[in-house]
């Protein structure tokens, strides 16, 4: 019969219909209630779950915990040891305190584990919780997990892209981007070497100007010949296609393999880089033995095949531009004598030189910033106009008077933040409540957006506290709510939404945190977010606004203050229908001193 099994999916019918007898744990009509009731609740859990009986931890488990364990073989009824004998070394101890009976809890604990065929790095945040009969003997324990490799490597992937940023970030040479671009792959990687190749215009002979070698690897720097790496690499590099070879002696042809081998290249990524319908670059990482190469490595070199291009085209227009200064100084030096019309032509070419120094992700930086002053000085014009009608009323000149004082200081806050932004300084967070913060930045936006927008405000009945970086909390608040603005076209409802007492759901791989959270959420009726887009809004100097029009550091800021403050945002979106961000910050009891003001007026 069974019934304590039904309802619990896949998993509970391969349960009822597995021979149990000649197992130790005997039919099912003889399991322990504890067991039972213990299984019971593991499979009607949608979190991955895995109940393991005994003291050899005999490994039952849910549906949710198949997609765990990936192509391994049937795991019920088998020892956990031999389940993940490849990483009992790791877990084994800790598997060995829960049936000591300790509550046993790790967060992206790494594991090299057999599974889809092979061995692959895997990171998961785990809890091992002892399971006690009514004696309180400890029975077994209840696995519950999550696998975290995903978020995992997407911070790391962001750490390096945002280290290797900033050590290029001041190169003033080509030969300074290729050196520390390559350095920094080999180590982050553990590679034999990183090169990158300069094409010929016949798209075969190509050049390796820059690359960084393992010790005990030899140096890539030459010329080569493409079709001298074999008929796959030619075809797929000049369609645009990456090369990807775990062993080029078990994969090649003898005589392809042999001029890789002769380079010391057994396994190999090779990027290319199409501008043009060309192909114009390659670059490659190696190792010089057998290697599986990653999701994660094949993506990385992706992208720092992109931004290693774009950093040497700037360095190459700077020095361009230096050289063209340095020809216009020389011409007018022989120039002294010429006639006064011709004076003009050269301060026009001079001019026309200075400009073309202006690149293209500083220009977008400094009209962003130009955009977000003018936000400012938008509230400030309206008040002045409305500050020069007649007969108007004290009440509502103070109130425009306080809002050009309050704008003009977030000005001033906006030149701070910039500056903090560059040097990363701290964070100052303070205990206060949020509704009068709030309430007052909505009636700021109100004042500016015009008619056609209303801004609405939604706050609890009760106060609600919150610890924040007041400065940093305004700047985020009012990023999203200039965003929405935007994003609705002059007309539409922009909310404001204060909500206390909230837990936030569970983002970008991480468990939702048990502690108390205000949600401070803000509202559009514009045009929406494309699916495709919200994994990358929240990237530093990402926009979708038009050139002048967005810094790309609004969300960015948003995001770093929220994980500061030990909280986080989310983002959820309808095309067509509007957007709504959830800023979520730490909630706080009231100070003493405002629990006692609030008692002693309830009174």
């Amino acid at each position: 019969m069974a019934k304590w099994l039904d309802g619990g999916g896949l998993m509970a019918e391969r349960i009822r219909n597995h021979d149990w007898a000649n197992t130790p744990l005997g039919p099912l009509e003889h399991w322990p209630d504890a067991l039972k009731t213990t299984m019971a609740l593991c499979l009607a859990s949608r979190f991955p779950q895995a109940v393991l009986w005994g003291p050899d931890l005999l490994t039952l488990h849910n549906d949710a915990f198949t997609q765990i364990l990936g192509r391994k073989p049937l795991a019920l009824g088998i020892p956990f040891r031999d389940v993940w004998q490849e990483a009992w070394a790791d877990i084994g101890s800790m598997a060995d305190r829960a049936l000591a009976g300790e509550a046993v809890y790790i967060e992206d604990f790494p594991l090299i584990i057999e599974r889809n065929g092979g061995p692959e790095r895997a990171y998961f945040t785990f809890c091992y919780s002892p399971i006690r009969g009514l004696d309180g003997e400890v029975l077994g324990m209840l696995d519950t997990v999550t696998e975290t490799t995903t978020s995992v490597l997407a911070n790391r992937r962001l750490n390096f892209l945002d280290a290797l940023g900033r050590a290029i970030a001041d190169a003033t040479a080509a030969d300074q981007i290729l050196d520390t671009t390559t350095r920094m792959m080999v180590e982050h990687l553990s590679l034999s070497s990183c090169a990158y190749a300069v094409m010929d215009a016949d798209e075969d002979g190509f050049t390796i100007c820059g690359d960084a070698v393992a010790p005990g690897s030899p140096r890539l720097v030459g010329q080569y010949q493409l079709h001298d790496f074999g008929r796959l690499a030619l075809s797929r590099l000049r369609s645009g296609l990456p090369l990807v070879i775990n062993d080029n002696l078990s994969e090649l042809a003898a005589d392809e393999a042999a001029t890789f081998q002769a380079i010391g290249i057994t396994a190999t990524i090779c990027m290319p880089l199409i501008k043009g319908g060309r192909l114009i670059a390659l670059m490659a990482i190696h190792d010089n033995v057998p290697r599986t190469w990653t999701h994660y490595e094949q993506a990385l070199i992706s992208e720092v095949t992109e931004r290693c291009w774009a950093h040497i085209q700037r360095v190459q227009a700077h020095a361009e531009v230096r050289e063209a200064m340095t020809a216009l100084e020389a011409l007018n030096a022989t120039l002294e004598h010429r006639v006064d019309e011709r004076t003009t032509q050269l301060v026009h070419t001079e001019a026309v030189l200075r400009q073309a120094q202006k690149l293209e992700a500083i220009g977008q930086l400094t009209g962003g910033v130009a955009h977000d002053f003018n936000n400012l000085l938008t509230i400030i014009r309206s008040s002045l106009h409305f500050l020069q009608r007649p007969n108007l009323d004290e009440k509502r000149r103070e109130r425009y008077i306080k809002t050009i004082s309050d704008t003009v200081h977030r000005g001033a806050k906006l030149t701070g933040q910039l500056l903090a932004f560059a040097r990363r300084q701290a964070l100052s967070p303070e205990v206060f409540e949020a509704g009068p913060r709030l309430e007052a930045m909505a009636d700021m936006l109100d004042t500016a957006t015009g008619a056609r927008i209303q801004v609405e405000l939604q706050l609890p009945q009760a106060p609600c506290h919150i610890r924040a970086d007041v400065s940093q909390l305004e700047t985020a608040v009012i990023n999203l709510m200039l965003n929405g603005r935007d994003a609705m076209a002059g007309e539409g409802t922009l909310l404001l939404r204060l909500q206390a007492d909230r837990r936030p759901p569970a983002l970008r791989g991480q468990p939702s945190p048990p502690a108390r959270f205000a949600a401070i959420s803000v509202s559009d009726s514009g045009v929406g977010i494309a699916a495709e887009l919200l994994e990358r809004i929240f990237d530093p100097f990402f926009t979708t606004k038009a050139p002048g029009e967005g810094t790309g550091l609004g969300l960015s800021q948003v995001f770093g203050f929220a994980k500061q403050s030990g909280g986080d945002v989310q983002v959820a979106s309808i095309p067509g229908q509007g957007t709504t961000f959830t800023l979520y910050l730490p909630q706080e009891d009231p100070p003493a001193a405002s629990a006692e003001d609030a008692s002693a007026s309830s009174h």
